[in-house]
């Protein structure tokens, strides 16, 4: 298992690299756009969607998104506002009280409120295809791959207190110390290098950074949760080794949400 996820990232990261640094404006959008839709299609199926309203569901957000680039939409205060009440409020309390996942008119504004403001993040952190635009947004997307590959193995070496044992047995709060130490590391050294367009005092960075590990901790606690309320062990079977795409993107929809709403509220 580890040499299959090791060889699908070995694909996976190259071409989202290219596609990060390389692609014009145009292409990036759509390319995060697929990314997004498929975590949305296998949202789709969590949530007991039948094929037909699969298919609507996909096509009217795909609708919406083309709208959306076509006509220049940015989310406003307070849909950034609204999306910070998501994930520092809501999702805790859902965690918290094990809330069963939602079905019908409630599944579908969950969805497109838990993927759609990470789109917009993909596209307003990366709106040309400069390496500046390309590394502050690859900064950001790096906190999350640190955080989690942090937690893995210190969870691994030292896990002993389970974190949520009834939503993923294998997460203990010895891994979440770990993420919290490396990312505090991690963006010491991205701000040194200065990649991170964010105006803010490396004590500001760390402060910052602090919450939004919390916040990729409560994505992958969140899709861990619908999964089990689902009864499945994996969102799909598109990434060998990893499972599904929302399943490699749990946290990072989580924090680019979130650090994008920082960002436009916060002036930063």
């Amino acid at each position: 298992m580890l040499i299959t996820r090791i060889l699908t990232a070995l694909v996976l990261l190259p071409l989202m690299l290219a596609a990060l640094f390389l692609f014009p404006a145009d292409a990036w959008t759509g390319f995060s756009w697929l990314i997004v839709v498929l975590a949305l299609w296998e949202y789709s199926r969590m949530v007991g969607m039948r094929l037909p309203q699969q298919v609507g569901y996909l096509a009217l957000s795909t609708l919406f998104a083309a709208a959306a680039w076509q006509g220049h939409w940015h989310m406003g205060a307070a849909a950034h506002g609204a999306v910070l009440a998501l994930w520092l409020l809501l999702v805790p309390a859902w965690l918290f009280k094990r809330w069963r996942i939602p079905s019908g008119p409630l599944a579908w504004g969950l969805g497109w409120a838990l993927m759609l403001p990470a789109w917009f993040a993909f596209v307003e952190w990366r709106p040309h295809p400069t390496a500046h635009d390309a590394l502050a947004l690859l900064a950001v997307m790096g906190l999350v791959w640190v955080a989690d590959v942090a937690a893995y193995f210190s969870g691994k070496a030292f896990g002993r207190r389970k974190l949520a044992p009834a939503i993923s047995p294998g997460k203990s709060w010895e891994g979440v110390y770990g993420a919290v130490v490396c990312v505090a590391l991690y963006v010491a050294l991205v701000d040194h290098f200065g990649w991170l367009d964010i105006k803010l005092p490396l004590w500001g960075l760390l402060l910052l950074a602090l919450p939004l590990t919390a916040v990729s901790v409560c994505g992958d606690l969140l899709e861990s949760w619908f999964k089990r309320s689902a009864g499945i062990k994996d969102s799909s079977r598109l990434l060998p080794g990893h499972g599904g795409v929302y399943d490699r993107i749990d946290s990072l929809i989580a924090v680019l949400a979130v650090g994008n709403a920082l960002r436009v509220l916060g002036g930063m």
